[in-house]
């Protein structure tokens, strides 16, 4: 018996890495799998049938998967997407937004077909392929369901020269925050995760920062994601919705979401010289905050 037994998922950008790791992690666990992949390069060029080799895996060890070659970057590709789970499950579960590519480069040197590639694979695409979903969901009175979208700390922290994939990530977190109260009247479970892991789209910024990367290691590779993700929509995780997950290695974390942590009131509109007084002490409040948070937030074993 598996945690995901009876329930049909659908990764998208499962042909390598991440993606990869969570369709087999789930499919051991007894789930039916849409294995999605373009099969471009890192930076969504070219396409290729890298999702048979990762069915063939699947079935190998007794799985149940079928492959799907469309784009996530257009309405019909993520029809489609939706569309290959009905018709060879007869219905859908889980979704999992994982598909990505990089352009880096600073905003002063980026193209706008570099802005575009990016927005259009990241934050549309986790449209794209959640409109088809969400609307069967409501269509058919599904309280069995789970989404799980990927943001990244290059959106919630800032990484230099991403400001393409920042502001995508960024715009990831937001746009489950808002899908989370949405489907919340059908107890769908909508969360966000920010990996930390080697991946051939991350092992050369990670290298580049000094460290010493081993994606072979399943605790620096994207094998790390897939028991969390795997958790994250099973029925165990019945009730968590609209949160972000920080998963690095052994590292288990979850992060706070926007909320105003000082505040000042008047009674007419603000005068530059009440801003000189309200907004450094609002900052240095802030700061306060911060380091109350990182205290707060020492690793500890279960």
């Amino acid at each position: 018996m598996g945690v995901l037994d009876g329930r049909v998922a659908i990764v998208t950008g499962a042909g390598r890495g991440i993606g990869r790791e969570i369709a087999r992690y789930m499919a051991s666990e007894g789930a039916r799998v849409v294995v999605n992949d373009l099969g471009a390069n890192p930076d969504g060029t070219g396409t290729g049938r890298i999702a048979d080799d990762v069915v063939a895996e699947i079935r190998a060890t007794g799985g149940e998967a079928v492959a799907n070659y469309d784009t996530v970057a257009t309405l019909a590709g993520g029809r489609a997407i939706f569309e290959t789970a009905m018709d060879a499950f007869g219905e859908c579960n889980v979704l999992v937004n994982n598909a990505g590519i990089l352009r880096d480069r600073t905003l002063v040197n980026m193209t706008e077909a570099e802005w575009d590639a990016v927005m259009n694979v990241h934050l549309k695409g986790h449209f794209c392929c959640t409109q088809p979903f969400a609307q069967y969901i409501r269509a058919t009175s599904r309280y069995d369901c789970s989404i799980v979208n990927f943001s990244s700390t290059s959106g919630l922290f800032g990484n230099f020269g991403q400001t393409n994939y920042g502001a995508a990530k960024a715009g990831i977190a937001g746009f489950t925050r808002v899908l989370a109260l949405e489907l919340m009247k059908y107890q769908c479970g909508v969360n966000t995760i920010a990996p930390a892991a080697a991946t051939r789209l991350t092992i050369d910024l990670m290298r580049a920062s000094g460290r010493d990367v081993n994606p072979d290691d399943p605790l620096q590779g994207p094998q790390q994601l897939g028991p969390v993700i795997t958790w994250l929509v099973s029925e165990a995780a019945r009730g968590i919705t609209n949160q972000i997950f920080f998963v690095s290695g052994t590292l288990l974390g979850i992060m706070q979401q926007p909320k105003v942590v000082s505040q000042f009131v008047t009674d007419h509109l603000w005068t530059l010289d009440e801003l000189d007084r309200a907004i450094p002490r609002l900052v240095a409040a802030k700061k306060k905050h911060d380091t109350q948070v990182d205290r707060h937030a020492i690793a500890r074993t279960l």
